[in-house]
């Protein structure tokens, strides 16, 4: 029996897992792999260099598959930012209805998107951001715990307390981020509120992610403390694969007497973590990565990794079931 969630019914999949937005991973490869198994794929709008790229993107998705799939648009600071309202154009022009959205002062772009009726699914590390995220009328929220890659935050919560403020605080449906594996990982997030989860790394290390076979096996290789909290420094905290950039970085971040951030910016190139993919150097530069590296084994399809979270996320919940038997005696306050 497939699962019925507020995520699987209002999204139109089969399984509650969402592919995280990832800048130089989610291109349609891996995007359609995961809708055609049943969960939500999402393209990274930003790893297109413009928004007609991204149209271009979309519609090659659409060619390798009939399932639902997203878009992630992440709005970060920049010197020059990128044209977000074109990037949303194009989104709302080709028929996406489901958009994942992060990063700084989402309002223009979530209430240009919600005009035409998409679904949001906005990721957040605090409360307090998904509150205010609630109040621009997003439909779903991604509760993002210190575990995940990328951008952590700055408060160092967890999930396991993470989910559970979000299910007694939040009046909006929620899926839980940062951690996630396998299908015991899902079974959890599931009873502690979450309608689903996201996933990043653990795509990372499928047969369709299009990054270099050396890379995956370093994450397989990688045990869950062979990641590094960069830029805390500035306040722009981000958890990284542990390597000799890394390594550098932190290196200056502790020891430099100025505090300016362009002694440490050269290390934290996104162009340099970009060639990581594709040259499988994992020292080249600095890429993003979860904990959940220690949680992960092997390199399956999505289609094998999918249906295997599927069956041990059933099995598991059960199990749980089993661990009580109602008293028939009449005794029992229950």
């Amino acid at each position: 029996m497939p699962f019925n969630t507020e995520l699987t019914r209002t999204l139109g999949i089969r399984v509650p897992i969402v592919q995280g937005g990832m800048q130089w991973v989610g291109y349609a490869e891996l995007a359609s792999a995961v809708s055609n198994a049943g969960g939500l794929g999402l393209l990274t709008a930003l790893t297109q260099p413009t928004p007609e790229d991204l149209r271009k993107e979309i519609r090659r998705c659409r060619a390798m598959t009939k399932s639902p799939f997203g878009v992630n648009l992440t709005l970060l600071p920049s010197m020059v930012p990128p044209d977000y309202g074109a990037y949303a154009q194009v989104i709302i022009d080709e028929g996406i209805r489901v958009v994942e959205t992060a990063g700084n002062s989402p309002g223009p772009v979530i209430k240009q998107l919600k005009a035409e009726g998409i679904k949001i699914l906005h990721k957040c590390t605090t409360i307090r951001h998904a509150q205010s995220a609630v109040k621009l009328g997003v439909d779903f929220l991604s509760i993002d715990g210190f575990e995940c890659a990328g951008h952590v935050g700055e408060t160092d919560i967890t999930n396991f307390i993470l989910l559970s403020r979000a299910r007694q605080t939040l009046g909006v449906p929620f899926i839980a981020s940062g951690g996630f594996a396998d299908g015991q990982g899902m079974a959890a997030a599931l009873a502690l509120g979450a309608c689903g989860i996201n996933m990043g790394t653990r795509f990372m290390c499928t047969v369709e992610a299009p990054i270099h076979e050396k890379i995956k096996q370093a994450i397989v290789d990688a045990q869950e403390t062979d990641t590094e909290l960069v830029l805390r420094r500035w306040k722009n905290t981000s958890r990284l694969f542990k390597n000799k950039v890394t390594d550098a970085a932190t290196k200056i971040e502790k020891e430099s007497t100025t505090g300016e951030f362009s002694e440490v910016a050269p290390y934290v190139s996104g162009k340099r973590g970009r060639e990581v993919f594709i040259n499988g150097d994992k020292d080249f530069g600095v890429w993003t990565a979860g904990q959940v590296i220690g949680l992960i084994h092997d390199i399956p399809t999505c289609e094998a990794l999918i249906s295997r979270i599927e069956a041990e996320a059933v099995d598991t919940m059960k199990a749980s079931q089993s661990l009580y038997t109602p008293d028939t005696t009449g005794k029992s306050k229950l």
